[in-house]
């Protein structure tokens, strides 16, 4: 008898603990929530290859507004809004985080991204930060567990993505960037800390032609600048809503998914963000026409060899 409740205690103290430690996680994960202006710095550091000629140094900066469109006891949906201006809007990145999740895309190659599934006692205690790029397409998705120690709030995971959008249109060299991504919380806002291996990957082997160091700083600014990326969202959030149910359909098919970016002198975006406009646009809006419009543009740009019967 005696055994047995010290085994409960043990039990209960281990529950009790796993619920404070999400807590923490989910409060870390929604800190990333406000108004920030951005700066964004990269240089690169290293290269095997004596001769190689290390590019410049970049920089930007940007106003950017951050907030939960979704949230449950184990997922937290965060969308980027970047704000140019007084008036212009543009829908940018969009991050979730689920707990304990199993079920993941990961980038190849090639505009590739294959599904594989990882097991519980893989991912317990984990958050999966699923990136999506500005269409809600797949970017990269990458899990680990978040730390709370001695004042600090971080979380670090390493994995494959495609080019960033700084060198997509510049650069032939190399085709994955294997990303050691790095969030920690800090008292003026957050830092999106990366490592970066620039690879050429081949079917046969991936051989290093770089390093980086990326270095993302978040600083909350006066909430009233982005009271233009509230004012947009609400009017076009019913829109962007559809546009992931369809995205979602097709995740669902946990089959990989390779994707043309650019058909016909088109870009994927560049379609999805005319058709915003026009469903919009047009009132009263209806949810059932712009998903089967949306469908069409996304089929538009899988690769022929794909079977997802579903979305036609």
């Amino acid at each position: 008898m005696k055994n047995l409740l010290i085994f409960l205690l043990f039990i209960s103290s281990v529950s009790a603990y796993g619920q404070k430690q999400k807590k923490q996680d989910i409060a870390a994960i929604k800190a990333m929530c406000g108004c920030y202006d951005i700066r964004f710095n990269f240089a690169e550091t290293f290269a095997p290859d004596k001769d190689y000629e290390f590019h410049e140094n970049y920089a930007s900066g940007a106003l950017e507004y951050v907030f939960p469109i979704t949230e449950s006891k184990d997922k937290v949906v965060l969308q980027h809004l970047l704000v140019i201006g007084d008036t212009m809007i543009i829908k940018h990145w969009r991050q979730d985080w689920i707990y304990e999740n199993t079920d993941f895309y990961s980038f190849d190659k090639e505009s590739t991204w294959k599904f594989e599934s990882k097991s519980a006692a893989d991912v317990k205690g984990q958050w999966t930060q699923k990136v999506y790029q500005v269409d809600d397409s797949p970017r990269y998705e990458g899990t680990a567990t978040w730390v709370h120690v001695d004042g600090r709030h971080y979380w670090e995971s390493k994995t494959d993505a495609p080019l960033p959008r700084r060198e997509f249109s510049t650069r032939k060299d190399y085709n994955v960037m294997t990303r050691v991504n790095r969030h920690e919380i800090t008292d003026f806002g957050w830092v999106h800390e990366q490592d970066n291996d620039k690879v050429i990957r081949t079917e046969v082997e991936d051989v290093l032609l770089a390093q980086e160091k990326g270095w993302n700083s978040y600083t909350k600014t006066g909430g009233h600048k982005c009271d233009v990326a509230k004012k947009w969202w609400n009017k076009n959030q019913v829109y962007w809503a559809d546009v992931r149910l369809v995205w979602g359909e097709l995740f669902a098919q946990k089959e990989t998914i390779a994707i043309n970016m650019k058909v016909e002198d088109k870009i994927m975006f560049q379609r999805l963000f005319a058709l915003e406009k026009e469903m919009i646009d047009a009132q009263p809006y209806s949810s059932d026409i712009a998903q089967s419009k949306i469908k069409k543009v996304i089929l538009k740009h899988l690769k022929s060899d794909q079977m997802f019967t579903s979305l036609k």
